[in-house]
């Protein structure tokens, strides 16, 4: 297998604001069923790796500190951390780029999105970061938004209704600094259909209410 092309840290020990959260996520389970905020502490620990370092990822030194403070054998939290994609084990671009391909985001033109994310980032393939440490591509399974596909997922953000003109004012906004708010690109309200809702579009009462 081939070594990784990163250094994992040496150390790795919750800050204040961590540690805090932690404890206000393990006090809504039962004694001795704290290893249940394994997943919502190995968040904790990717959002500290990214304000510390720009880089939201989870190195095996945050996995043995959740595991301690969790009291689980740390190979228990290896295998969630591995198992589940919202979890980076290697450093990332300051942007994920997560890119649905799946039926519903295919049929409605993800190829032309993977393409111009592509452009305009220079990314060749997937798990891969540009050259400006800004942006990784991530090819991920359906994130549920399937109604306005085709969706590119920002970090923790969807943009929906996606092509490549507006993949490229995307790109060029998060270049600046200046993520615009996430949701329909194309200024669909919710799910509703474009346009705008063709049913229930008034209030009505029955008699008497």
């Amino acid at each position: 297998m081939a070594e990784p092309d990163f250094e994992q840290p040496a150390h790795f020990a919750f800050d204040a604001e961590s540690g805090a959260e932690i404890a206000h996520i393990v006090a809504k389970y039962p004694v001795g069923r704290q290893a249940s905020a394994v997943i919502p502490a190995l968040y904790v620990a990717q959002r500290q790796m990214k304000r510390q370092t720009g880089s939201a990822w989870v190195p095996v030194k945050a996995m043995d500190a959740v595991a301690e403070r969790l009291g689980m054998a740390p190979i228990r939290v290896y295998e969630v951390t591995t198992f589940y994609f919202m979890f980076n084990t290697a450093p990332i671009g300051k942007y994920h780029l997560q890119l649905c391909t799946t039926t519903p985001c295919w049929l409605r033109g993800s190829d032309e999105v993977v393409r111009a994310c592509r452009d305009a980032t220079g990314i060749k393939g997937w798990k891969e970061t540009s050259a400006d440490g800004l942006f990784t591509m991530t090819e991920v399974e359906c994130v549920g938004a399937c109604v306005n596909a085709p969706i590119l997922q920002v970090d923790d953000d969807f943009y929906e209704d996606m092509d490549a003109e507006k993949v490229k004012t995307l790109i060029a906004a998060l270049r600046e600094g200046k993520p615009p708010p996430p949701g329909s690109m194309i200024g669909r309200q919710t799910s509703a259909p474009e346009g705008g809702p063709t049913t229930l579009t008034t209030l009505q009462f029955a008699p008497g209410t």
